[in-house]
């Protein structure tokens, strides 16, 4: 394919997603959203929507200089993991860089000068340029990590356990499905220091203790640098949920998950660009404009704690208590996803759900997905 022609599209494939991310984040402020009732999940997914929106400006910008840059056509339709992991590269050499490259004033006045002798366009100089803006954007906000350490940033007292519990998220792109993922977690603490220091008689926070939330890690001290661990360990996709929180159940004998979600970003669907569904490609490809040809799909999956089974302890053995999950065995998918609970969503331009509905596509696209439909800023759900 043409240069030329690989930059269009690849114009076309950045202007789709910064589109639907922004779409995404309209629905999280939507108070009619499922995620805007839980305002924390809300609030966790839109900082991870700000990581995606950093990470891709920096990709954008980074095909000023090179021209090494893939997406997952066939699978999850965002960029592949190497990406990610080149980006995160350059975050940590971005200073150092940065001063081998003269300020973007003095690489202009030189590109005129150049222009002036040589008759002919300065492209190292333009290169060197749109690294450094690349490189610029990078030290300037947080973006979608390979792996995002835990952060708490809730803490209350169960008063039927007398424990503290801590609403933790963490987050991770995916390398072998090219997929971004967001973990949130509520988990007990049955450490003695902890309890004794954080929960009252009354079975109330204690106020004496100043918790400047959010808190990055783990609350507990003694266990944040082995959760970190266990996080990075255990945040792959090919992971189901009950596998991860049964896993932090056993390692952790004085954590007790009673609540574990999973969001999973993607896949996403762009006109003329990604193959992973013929009769979604077809039909967007017939969409007017380049920027509404796109449909972003997410799912929200969790499994919960139904009961504690206590622990025993005798002379010889002692067993810590275990949590039971819930997988719901009555829907085959949430069993075959190994969750409690699980939602799909879809949600795509007006202009793109007409062209769907008018092929006759819309309802076998969408059959088990909740619908959300974009159209002058706003979002419409229940279709």
């Amino acid at each position: 394919m043409a240069e030329n022609a690989d930059l269009a599209a690849a114009e076309r494939y950045f202007g789709a997603i910064r589109a639907a991310l922004d779409g995404l984040e309209v629905f999280l402020n939507n108070q009619d959203s499922p995620l805007y009732k839980h305002d924390l999940v809300a609030q966790t997914v839109a900082e991870y929507l700000e990581r995606l929106d950093a990470s891709f400006e920096c990709w954008r910008n980074r095909l000023g200089f090179t021209e090494r840059f893939r997406i997952s056509k066939a699978e999850s339709g965002f960029p592949v993991f190497q990406n990610v992991l080149e980006l995160e590269n350059d975050k940590k050499e971005a200073k150092g860089r940065l001063a081998a490259i003269s300020p973007v004033e003095t690489l202009r006045s030189e590109m005129v000068d150049f222009i002036l002798r040589h008759r002919e366009f300065p492209r190292d100089l333009q290169k060197s340029i749109a690294e450094r803006i690349y490189l610029e954007t990078v030290l300037k906000g947080e973006v979608f990590s390979p792996f995002v350490l835990p952060t708490t940033i809730r803490v209350s007292v169960n008063p039927k356990t007398m424990r503290p519990f801590y609403v933790v998220h963490w987050g991770a792109f995916d390398g072998a499905s090219n997929l971004p993922l967001i973990y949130m977690a509520v988990i007990e603490d049955s450490s003695e220091d902890i309890v004794e220091t954080l929960v009252q008689k009354d079975g109330k926070l204690n106020p004496k203790v100043k918790i400047p939330l959010p808190v990055g890690g783990l609350l507990n001290p003694d266990l944040a640098s082995r959760f970190d661990d266990f996080a990075a360990k255990n945040s792959a996709y090919s992971l189901s949920p009950v596998t991860i929180a049964m896993s932090l159940d056993k390692d952790f004998p004085e954590l007790h998950p009673k609540q574990l979600r999973r969001i999973v970003l993607g896949p996403f669907y762009t006109a003329g660009i990604t193959e992973h569904n013929q009769k979604v490609a077809d039909v967007l490809e017939r969409v007017r404009r380049p920027e509404d040809a796109w449909l972003l799909t997410w799912t929200m999956q969790e499994v919960f704690s139904t009961a504690e089974k206590p622990g025993k302890r005798g002379i010889w053995s002692s067993e810590p208590s275990r949590e039971e999950f819930h997988i719901n065995t009555d829907d085959l998918e949430a069993t075959r996803q190994g969750v409690s609970y699980y939602e799909q969503h879809a949600l795509v331009p007006h202009e793109a759900y007409q062209a769907l509905y008018a092929s006759g596509e819309a309802s076998r696209i969408f059959t088990g997905f909740e619908t959300h439909i974009l159209s002058n800023g706003q979002v419409i759900s229940g279709i």
